[in-house]
């Protein structure tokens, strides 16, 4: 398991104001935030429309100097790919089911020089990893239905967790296990203690008044459930 100072705690910004975007992202970074999550749906993929890469541009612009994990929820991918990149995207996942060619996809995000990773639906096995784990630098479970933030944790996707680390570990390679939806104060302990060590949360995060004592209590209950 990796130790506490590995641990990455990313908040999305599907659940900041955007009327002051760069300020929030300002805000949760100096409140000890490791990453901004990009969350990008096409109204295709999933039933909701968001943010593009004008949007991953203007935060970099602004002075952002945090790694930029950029999700997207559209079908197809690789058109947007290296836009993203362009705009100061660090990492790019999508779901093998938006892509035609899911070996040809990450190969393209590895060109245009980001990480790249693979997500997971709750429903959706971890099979295809048994052919493209070398390509992978992330791996990120979502444990909600993709589409829209505030959603409860769906509880079978512990078991999906435990059985990704379990192939991280066979697999040798230094892959991060990022977990997505329903992340919160109370349960990223269990989380982490099941194998992650990259955690998404919106409104766990943004829907409070004080960044950093949520953000402190998300780190100490990690600590506390791994040490």
């Amino acid at each position: 398991m990796p130790n506490t100072k590995e641990y990455v705690i990313a908040p999305s910004i599907l659940s900041a104001d955007f009327a002051k975007l760069g300020q929030e992202v300002d805000d949760v970074i100096a409140a000890g935030a490791d990453w901004v999550h990009f969350d990008v749906m096409d109204n295709h993929y999933v039933p909701n429309l968001t943010i593009g890469p004008m949007i991953c541009k203007a935060l970099r612009d602004h002075g952002v100097q945090a790694p930029i994990d950029v999700h997207l929820m559209v079908e197809p991918v690789d058109r947007i790919i290296p836009d993203f990149a362009e705009a100061g995207a660090t990492m790019i996942t999508f779901h093998p089911e938006a892509s035609k060619h899911v070996d040809r996809s990450l190969q393209l995000i590895k060109e245009v020089g980001c990480q790249s990773g693979l997500v997971f639906n709750p429903s959706t096995p971890l099979s295809v990893l048994e052919w493209a784990i070398e390509k992978v630098d992330m791996i990120l479970l979502m444990s909600v239905n993709p589409g829209f933030g505030g959603q409860s944790f769906i509880p079978h996707v512990k078991r999906k967790i435990s059985a990704a680390r379990d192939l991280i570990d066979a697999s040798g390679r230094d892959i991060r296990l990022e977990v997505d939806g329903g992340v919160k104060v109370d349960n990223i302990g269990e989380l982490a203690a099941l194998g992650a060590d990259t955690f998404v949360a919106g409104s766990a995060i943004f829907g409070e008044q004080n960044y950093s004592q949520v953000i402190q209590a998300m780190r100490a209950n990690i600590e506390s459930s791994v040490s």
